[in-house]
């Protein structure tokens, strides 16, 4: 009970300073898609924004030379995927952001067979922690910045490993559901145009949604997330029932967003 009275103060607190002009300059200017919102999404934004910003433990490694703009960026595009969802309940477990120069190496173990476990290592452009940090590469968030990538974005992937382990640390593509009867739409159309997915990518026949996420459930819900912020309309047109469970399930509609603009 203190702790969440403390927790409450300190983010009045936040809020109570004016959201920064060159902030707000920044988010126009970096992320597409906040011109598109509405006042008070904005407005939501950027509160959620300042909270995450202020809350955060933020690590520039390998050399990097963190800046606040960098904070900004990441923080919004974190908080644009549950900016209608209640912040109280998402991303509490992430404490730490670390962010590469580029990308890195982790750690990979592979287990096959029955107790047969391989270690290694492979570079990477971004890693979400239970209960842990996320990492990220700054080169391939660059790359997102200011344009509309083709379904492309590594914050939105790392975050929404995080909120898939909302469940707890098993991680399967499928986040909280607020009823019994979401849950099992989601189940059947989400593993419907998974397996319609790997079933694509494993003859080579072209596919809207990268063939990443054809490698477990959990990838095809951040690949599809992904192409949910970033590619809305097209999304829409190749897999209409898909976009309909996400727009439900983020209690957004950005392809409409997009026609208003």
């Amino acid at each position: 009970m203190i702790f969440n009275w403390l927790k409450s103060r300190r983010r009045k607190q936040i809020l109570a300073e004016p959201f920064p002009a060159e902030w707000h300059r920044l988010l126009s200017e970096s992320i597409w898609q906040y011109d598109q919102l509405t006042a008070d999404e904005r407005i939501r934004l950027q509160q959620l924004t300042q909270v995450f910003v202020a809350e955060k433990n933020w690590e520039g490694c390998n050399g990097l030379q963190l800046q606040d703009s960098m904070k900004v960026i990441i923080a919004a595009y974190a908080c644009l995927l549950v900016m209608n969802l209640g912040y109280e309940e998402h991303f509490e477990n992430v404490l730490s952001i670390l962010i590469y120069p580029t990308t890195f190496v982790g750690k990979e173990t592979t287990v096959i067979g029955k107790g047969v476990v391989l270690e290694g290592t492979q570079a990477r452009i971004g890693e979400a922690w239970y209960r842990g940090p996320v990492v990220l590469s700054w080169s391939d968030i660059r790359q997102v910045i200011g344009e509309q990538s083709p379904g492309r974005n590594v914050v939105l992937h790392e975050f929404a490993h995080q909120l898939d382990m909302l469940n707890g640390r098993s991680v399967d593509g499928t986040p909280p559901m607020s009823t019994v009867d979401q849950l099992n739409r989601w189940q059947k159309i989400v593993d419907s145009a998974y397996d319609q997915l790997v079933d694509s990518c494993r003859i080579g026949a072209p596919t809207f949604l990268d063939c990443y996420g054809a490698t477990s459930l959990a990838e095809f819900f951040a690949v599809t997330t992904e192409a949910f912020f970033e590619s809305p309309r097209p999304m829409r047109h190749f897999h209409p029932d898909l976009y309909a469970i996400f727009c439900e399930y983020y209690r957004q509609n950005p392809a409409e967003r997009a026609e208003l603009h």
